[in-house]
Order: structure tokens, then sequence, then C-alpha cells
């Protein structure tokens, strides 16, 4: 039976006046690979900046690992392993890939530790190496992705949060993204995932949540959303 590593209990978050998220309840497993689907405004990105502490739910509770982190700081977040790589990838266009590499891992104190981390990305996507010493603002759509889950990966996530990773890629660099992204969690990562491509997000997530106007339509193993007929026609075209 999987660990539950991540509950959401019933959250209310706001942005003024207005509603982003009603009594949202979901579980992330640990080990698991889990799929946020939805339209534009559902609600997806709101609560993967919520679980990051950029925003605080009004009602409801967050609990990681068995620990209550509804009002945790980002930083502290990061710190114990709770790391995203966030939509439009947001890397340092004028800094090379080996810096922004670096910055990943600033927390680590430990140069050693970080150099054989960063190293273990280079292992992993051998054409970051290639690039190493080249600026990321010159990288290609599908190589900036690869660079943002790499510096997100020298942090040493134990759950890692996507955001629309396949977002303006080609379908043969949406391909090779999520196949990193499975390798990740066959490593033994826990990864929470956002996507508007449901049909390659349920290709490797264990189970999906759909998400309409801030709360959860419908969920389930991936495999079954998958043959929906529903999710299908609203999601796959």
């Amino acid at each position: 039976m999987t660990t539950t590593e991540l509950e959401l209990r019933d959250v209310d978050l706001f942005y003024g006046r207005v509603q982003a998220l009603r009594q949202l309840t979901l579980d992330v497993g640990e080990g698991e690979i889990v799929a946020l689907l939805g339209n534009n405004g559902a609600g997806k990105t709101s609560t993967l900046s919520m679980l990051s502490g950029l925003y605080r739910p009004r009602s409801g509770t967050i609990t990681w690992r068995g620990k209550d982190i509804t009002r945790a700081k980002p930083w502290d977040l990061v710190r114990d392993g709770l790391i995203q790589v966030p939509e439009g990838r947001r890397i340092f266009s004028t800094m090379t890939v080996h810096e922004n590499l670096q910055l990943g891992g600033y927390q680590t104190g430990d140069p050693k530790a970080l150099a054989a981390r960063i190293d273990e990305v280079y292992e992993r996507l051998p054409r970051l190496a290639e690039r190493r010493a080249q600026q990321g603002g010159t990288l290609s759509g599908g190589e900036q992705q690869m660079l943002a889950i790499g510096r997100a990966y020298v942090g040493k996530p134990q759950l890692l949060l996507l955001d629309e990773p396949s977002m303006g890629l080609a379908p043969l660099v949406v391909k090779q993204v999520m196949e990193i992204i499975k390798r990740i969690n066959d490593g033994g990562t826990t990864i929470l995932l956002v996507e508007q491509n449901a049909r390659a997000a349920l290709r490797i997530a264990d189970r999906a949540y759909v998400i309409e106007n801030g709360r959860v339509s419908l969920s389930g193993p991936a495999a079954e959303l998958a043959q929906d007929q529903a999710i299908i026609a609203a999601y796959m075209g």
C-alpha cells in the first residue's frame, strides 16, 4: 500500500475577493506521479504556487510527510525538498547552463555534494553537459525545459512540482521531456504534474485529478481516465 506523502484537505484559496480554489482535496502517494488536469483558469497553477508557499489558503490544511505546511515559508519548503519547476521555465537567460545548475543547489552548503549532484544531472541529461558553458537564453525551448528540470533536480527534491513542462514544445520534444520526468520518478522522486497535454500526462502518471473552477471534478487511475470519454472529449480532442 502506498504511503500518502502530500494531503490537501478542504483548501480555499483567494486572490483578494476572487476565489481560486474551492474545498480542494487531494492526495499524492510516496513515489507516485500524480497529474493535475484542467483548462486555463481551473486552479492548477494556483495549487502549485500555494504548495510552494507563495500563497496561503484562507482555510483548509496542507500536510506533507505528516507535517502541517499550510503556512510554511517557501525557502523552508525548498530546503526540505519540496521544489517547483515553474511554468515558462524561468531560467536565468544570461547565465550559463552550469551557473543555472549551481543556483539550483544554493542551499546545499557542501561544494563537493553540489558538484556531484550537477555531475548527476549531466549524466542524466547529456545535452546539458554539451552546453554547460552556453548561456541559458540561447538554448532551444526543449533544452531550456531540461535545464529548468535539471536545476530543480540539483536541489534534491523529495516532491517535485512541475507546471506545464510541455508548454510550447514540439511533439517529439514533449515525448523526451516526459521520458525525463518518468526517469526522475523511477529514481524515487514523487511528482505532482500540472499539464494541459492530458494525453502526455496520463501516459506517465499513476493517478490524476481533473480540476474545474477550483475544485476536483474527477479523479482516478491514469489508465482509466485516459479511456474516459468525457476526458477524451474535453482534453484530448
